[in-house]
């Protein structure tokens, strides 16, 4: 079982979240696609995009923090924080 937690905050607090699971038997990279992409629907939000110290930072802590730069449109909240929460 993947499953991936997503949270927005704003103001140092937490606004929403929620958890995606993933039972495929896709790959990890796959998988975390695919979840970004639900949570971005579920929050009603554009695909943001992966920077550089975005993908450094998620591969050194299995976490990464969305700011205004990773999205084209203006967001309603400071950052978008996903989490690998567990892996196959």
């Amino acid at each position: 079982m993947f499953r991936l937690w997503a949270r927005e905050f704003a103001n140092n607090k937490m606004l929403r979240d929620t958890v995606i699971a993933d039972d495929s038997q896709d790959t990890r990279t796959h998988k975390i696609f695919r979840a970004l992409d639900q949570v971005c629907y579920e929050f009603d939000l554009g695909k943001p995009i992966w920077l550089d110290a975005t993908v450094t930072e998620f591969k050194r802590h299995k976490k990464a923090r969305f700011r205004q730069d990773n999205f084209i449109e203006e967001i309603p909240f400071d950052y978008l924080e996903i989490q690998v929460i567990e892996e196959d």
